[in-house]
Formats: structure tokens, C-alpha cells, sequence
């Protein structure tokens, strides 16, 4: 099934890729193993297993409003967040809701179940990366930003276009590591060390109360805070980052033998079994996002960390999720030509 912009655009972006810098602002990022995942947070991080990644480039930063605005220069893309949604593809959805629009953060007036995550997120008609906190915003100041409110669409357009990919979700954790494979911090085994704040997160109640003792309430410029061991910026907090790889859920444990009866290497999950087992109507497959982001908070979600992972539908976007690319070193040479 395919939804609104989805799988359109990728040709377009393929089109004129010639006028992108080959690896201008990356990091070759060595390959090696690690211990990939964490036993000590949540279930869908286990178990801790051996991986291997080859060595690729990365983007030192999340891709910015003022990068995604050259994309847009030169392609012309809409985004997903500007394409009215089909209803067709969406049974049930009520006619008025069938406008262009994305997911916003809004803050509540006091405390909430933090299991119902309506409570604090609106579908915001207007909202889009030109517009990050709705139709009446705009991208002043912010040019240094991340891009939000990018689909996995946007994200593999923009790829197209410059000749990189997405990371897997090895990749994106193994670069998040930053040599640091059994640490839990991209910095070490505390959140604060010496009281320091290393990353754009939520500091207070989540989501009504935020200190800002970070300065921000949403996203931050990038390289706002030092780099990791490689030399990448923001790998955590600030926006959650899209993987191609599609979510599968954790290993589970075989009751009779003791075996796992759940691959742990999510790259063999298939579209099929990731879909959302309570909208079995609208079967959109869910990709893993890595990294946490500026929502992320001690009291909900900590989820700021490497080993972190999250599902996220594929036909959606919202204030906090942005991307980086890579470039793979098999496909340095081919770019380069």
C-alpha cells in the first residue's frame, strides 16, 4: 500500500545530485564490532549482542533548515507535511482532517498519564518544516537548526539527492558510540557528570514543566554542544534521527529450549511484520529512529542514549524527528566520479 508522498519523490531527487559536495562536513567513521543494545533500559534494546559495521561517512550534524532549504532550491520538493493526506489510504479518518499538517509538540498545564501521548501531541494543520511550530512560525533564527517534521520520504529524497543513505541502526549506533562501546552516554556512565549538561533534553516534569536549564525548550543550533569521540554533534538529544532500518521488536525468549525465537539484528526485519499491531486497518510499516531528542527527559522516555530505539510509521512526522546520511566507503569512489 502506498501512502500520500511516500514513494515519490525518489526519483526526482536522483535527478540532480551532481551539484552536492562529495564529503564536505563528514566523518569517516572506522568499522569494527561492538556490543550493540543495552540490558539495563528498556525491553526492545535487548539483549547487548556482538555486531560488525564496515566503515562509512557520516554527516557531522543533523541535516539543517538551511541544508534541506538548498535541497528544496534546487529540486523544488514538497514535503510530506505540505501534501494533504488521501483519505482513501486512511480508513476512518474523519473529511476535516484531510489537510496538510504535521505533529507538534504542546506543552500541558500540569500533570498527565504519561502512557497517553495525545495528551501533549497535536496534528497541527499548517505545521512543516518551513513552519516548526505551526502556520504562524517560520525559520528565523533557525537556519542552523535541525530540519523537523521530516518523513522517512524526505529523508531518503534528500539522500537521493546527494548521493548518500540513511544508516542502518548498527551504523547509526556504532558512530553514536563514539569508541566508547560499553558506555551508556555517548560520554561515559552518567547523565551529568560534574553537573554538566552534554546533550538538548528535557530537564523537569515532562510535559509541563521544563527548567530549560539546557537554554532550550525545543531543538538547538547544532555543534551547540561538543562532539562525540568521532567527531559528530548531536548524536544525542536535540531531534530523534530516521534509520533504514525497519523496527522489529526484541528478542523473546523460548520458553521450551531457552533459544530466541526473535531475530536480534532488526536489518532482517521485514516491511510486513512491522506494522503497528493495534491499527491492523492501516498497515504502515514503522522504521527505527535512533538518538533521542530535545523530549526526552529523566522522568519519561530516557531515552537518550546510543542503545536507544523507537518505532516510528513511516507516513508520519512531527516536531522532533530529523535525519543525518551517510556515505558508505564502497560508494566513495562511485560518488566522487
Amino acid at each position: 500500500m502506498t501512502y500520500r508522498n511516500i514513494d515519490q519523490h525518489g526519483e526526482q531527487a536522483r535527478a540532480d545530485n551532481t551539484s552536492s559536495p562529495n564529503n564536505d562536513g563528514m566523518i569517516f567513521i572506522e568499522g569494527g564490532t561492538f556490543l550493540m543494545g543495552s540490558d539495563h533500559y528498556y525491553p526492545e534494546e535487548r539483549p547487548r549482542r556482538k555486531v560488525r559495521v564496515d566503515g562509512f561517512w557520516m554527516d557531522e550534524t543533523p541535516i539543517t533548515n538551511a541544508q534541506f532549504q538548498a535541497f528544496v532550491d534546487a529540486t523544488q520538493y514538497r514535503s510530506f507535511a505540505e501534501i494533504a493526506p488521501d483519505p482513501k489510504n486512511y480508513p476512518g479518518m474523519p473529511p476535516e482532517m484531510a489537510k496538510a499538517g504535521s505533529l507538534l509538540f504542546r506543552p500541558t498545564a500540569g500533570p498527565v498519564p504519561l502512557h497517553d501521548a495525545f495528551q501533549w501531541w497535536e496534528f497541527c494543520f499548517g505545521a512543516d518544516w518551513q513552519h516548526p511550530y505551526g502556520p504562524a512560525s517560520n525559520l528565523d533564527q533557525l537556519a542552523d537548526h535541525p530540519v523537523v517534521h521530516i518523513s522517512l520520504a524526505d529523508a531518503e529524497a534528500y539522500a537521493a539527492w546527494a548521493g548518500k543513505s540513511l544508516p542502518t541502526e548498527a551504523e547509526w549506533e556504532w558512530a553514536a558510540r563514539g569508541g566508547l562501546d560499553n558506555a551508556e552516554f555517548a560520554w561515559g556512565n552518567e547523565l551529568n557528570p560534574d553537573g554538566q549538561i552534554l546533550a538538548n533534553y528535557w530537564q523537569g516534569a515532562f510535559p509541563y514543566q521544563n527548567s530549560l536549564d539546557d537554554g532550550y525548550e525545543r531543538t538547538s543550533p547544532v555543534k551547540n554542544y561538543a562532539p562525540n569521540g568521532y567527531g559528530l554533534y548531536d548524536m544525542i538529544g536535540n531531534v530523534w534521527e530516521w534509520t533504514s532500518d525497519w523496527y522489529g521488536e526484541p528478542l523473546v525468549e523460548n520458553k521450551t529450549d531457552g533459544r530466541c525465537c526473535v531475530p536480534s539484528n532488526p536489518r532482517g526485519v521485514a516491511e510486513q511484520d512491522s506494522y503497528d499491531p493495534c491499527m491492523p486497518d492501516i498497515p504502515i510499516g514503522r522504521k527505527v529512529i535512533k538518538g533521542g531528542s530535545h523530549l526526552c527527559a529523566e522522568s519519561y522516555c530516557q531515552r537518550y542514549r546510543p542503545a536507544a530505539r523507537h518505532p516510528q510509521a513511516i507516513d508520519s512526522s512531527t516536531s522532533h524527528v530529523g535525519f543525518r546520511c551517510i556515505r558508505r566507503s564502497s560508494d566513495v569512489g562511485a560518488a566522487a566520479t
